[in-house]
């Protein structure tokens, strides 16, 4: 299946972030088990569209926290919150402005057993609804910070495998843990599938 390449990452961040829905994100397996893969299908993303977004981390300039979000398009962002979640986000738009999409849910494709082991849930509904629930199901820390997403050697990257999203079915919404950002935080920049079982909070 295609991988997402770095065209697809330097479009408009909102664009991107509609886009991925529907998109596959694929991690090479931590086991180290041959070719074994987790995957699941992107239902949910958030759009952090620049330093003027003020919900977005670079809106305070380059930190050594965001100096990755300054690289070119196609680089993933990792940080963590509340000093024990993991967040997956992956940078878009040129080098030196900074942008990215928080894949916030998935739904589960491939490697279901092992997510469930690596979140010690057998709870299917609740093993990636939500951005730290699909980082622990996936393997997901820093240490996948400024990695390639489009490399032919990266272990965490995005496939189109066809599956179609409807217009009429992408709900738009705003975003979440964001009310410090002033007017940015009613922006409608988080959108996700309509009915899907894996959205981590529905309008």
């Amino acid at each position: 299946m295609p991988r997402l390449n770095q065209k697809f990452f330097h479009q408009e961040t909102t664009k991107i972030a509609r886009e991925l829905l529907g998109k596959v994100l694929v991690r090479k397996s931590a086991s180290g088990r041959g070719d074994k893969k987790l995957s699941g299908v992107i239902v949910e993303t958030e759009a952090y569209t620049g330093p003027h977004d003020l919900a977005c981390h670079a809106s305070k300039g380059k930190t050594p926290r965001t100096q990755t979000m300054f690289e070119s398009g196609g680089v993933w962002y990792v940080y963590m919150i509340y000093g024990m979640y993991h967040c997956l986000n992956i940078v878009t738009e040129g080098e030196e402005y900074p942008a990215a999409v928080l894949i916030r849910a998935i739904e589960p494709l491939e490697g279901i057993e092992e997510m469930k082991k690596n979140r010690k849930t057998e709870k299917l509904n609740n093993l990636t609804n939500g951005p730290g629930k699909l980082c622990d199901a996936l393997g997901i820390s820093k240490k996948q910070n400024c990695t390639s997403a489009i490399s032919k050697d990266s272990e965490l990257y995005i496939e189109d495998r066809g599956i179609k999203i409807s217009p009429k079915n992408i709900k738009k919404a705003k975003r979440i843990g964001v009310d410090y950002a002033g007017i940015w935080k009613d922006k409608p920049l988080r959108f996700y599938i309509k009915d899907n079982d894996f959205v981590s909070k529905k309008d």
